[in-house]
């Protein structure tokens, strides 16, 4: 008996291995900028740039004096690792949102994980409905989440709602899922059910222009962008730099059409 039972436990040893690599294979996964923009309008955006991401044990000088003290948002308690010169992800579309083009980048290395959670901090004071600062609408900045079954969900920067929200000196951090299922709207039938199964691709789309309110704004600042709890606060390496995608291989934004619930 013995040995059937230490048979079967090392039996399950790799399913277990597997669901952990699932869950857990996000660690090493890259946020590339890009565009769609066929047309060549070019009033869109997207890119990691220094400065302007939310600082974590930033250095500040207050005094002139040319020495620096310790500085973080409370929004940014944690940040991403290896992130020296605090950059943050720029998304913008200018003009209006029917123009077909968006800003976005694609998160490379999740494909296959298993989702419990997803998020980012955002440029923006006091909560996701004050006007200042970075848009934040139903529909951008968005997730698009596409599973490997064959199923698509996204996730708006207002809908649904975040489940939480820690609110800094100028910054936000939400987050969807983690102490509960993560939940999305399908693309397909509009209704808001969770996301259950291994994922295929996932990207974050900017396609609300200047002619969206409340803000009328047409741009965001994003960090720290989390996957399963593993953030990702810079660009990618030099080889993995995102361009403009041309439509070729880009997923083209929806121009505000989200079919929200």
């Amino acid at each position: 008996m013995k040995k059937a039972r230490f048979f079967v436990a090392m039996m399950m040893v790799p399913a277990l291995l597997g669901l952990a690599a699932g869950v857990y294979a996000a660690v090493n996964f890259q946020v590339v900028p890009g565009t769609y923009d066929p047309a060549h309008t070019f009033l869109v955006q997207a890119t990691w740039l220094d400065g302007i991401g939310c600082p974590t044990n930033a250095g500040v000088d207050l005094t002139g004096s040319g020495h620096t003290t310790p500085y973080t948002d409370p929004a940014c308690s944690t940040g991403g690792s290896n992130d020296p010169h605090n950059q943050g992800l720029l998304l913008a579309k200018t003009g209006p949102t029917g123009n077909y083009a968006a800003a976005q980048a694609k998160l490379q290395g999740v494909d296959g994980v298993t989702l419990t959670e997803l998020g980012y901090d955002l440029r923006k004071p006091r909560g996701i409905g004050d006007l200042s600062g970075s848009h934040c609408g139903a529909g951008a900045p968005r997730f698009n989440v596409s599973l490997q079954d064959g199923k698509s969900y996204f996730i708006g920067c207002q809908s649904p709602p975040p489940t939480t929200q820690t609110v800094g000196n100028g910054w936000l951090r939400l987050r969807w899922g983690g102490s509960v299922p993560l939940v999305g709207y399908n693309q397909t039938t509009g209704a808001l059910e969770p996301i259950v199964g291994k994922v295929k691709s996932i990207e974050i789309v900017f396609d609300e222009g200047q002619d969206t309110g409340p803000d009328n704004f047409g741009l965001a600042v994003l960090d720290n962008i989390d996957v399963n709890g593993t953030l990702v606060g810079h660009g990618p390496s030099k080889n993995g730099q995102g361009g403009d995608d041309q439509g070729d291989n880009g997923d083209q934004g929806d121009n505000g059409n989200h079919g929200n619930a």
